[in-house]
């Protein structure tokens, strides 16, 4: 991210953001902070790749954020926001995330 920020270059910026995201998941210390911390750095995530756009790294960052949630027992919210995602794409259903983001899918509406 800095040599992002130093550069001038934010082709990853979305995809380097949900990564932070994902590492302050695994942080050691108060788990309320680390999820707020996280679920910043994923909504920060996809505001940048709908700006770009580049709605692969959204949907990455809309499937972190959605497990996220889901965790939090936010099940109708996660699946609402991945829902959204995922319903713009038309080809390449067979990609590992696409194929991941429906079988999450799947698993929020059941819990639902």
């Amino acid at each position: 991210m800095v040599i992002a920020v130093r550069t001038g270059e934010a082709i990853a910026a979305a995809e380097l953001l949900r990564l932070q995201g994902e590492l302050a998941l695994r942080a050691e210390g108060d788990l309320t902070a680390c999820e707020q911390e996280a679920e910043s750095h994923f909504h920060a995530a996809i505001a940048i790749a709908r700006k770009q756009p580049a709605s692969s790294w959204e949907l990455r960052a809309a499937i972190s954020l959605a497990r996220l949630w889901d965790r939090q027992g936010k099940r109708e919210s996660a699946r609402h926001q991945l829902q959204a995602v995922y319903a713009w794409f038309a080809e390449g259903v067979d990609t590992r995330d696409l194929m991941e983001t429906k079988e999450l899918l799947d698993v929020l509406s059941l819990a639902s």
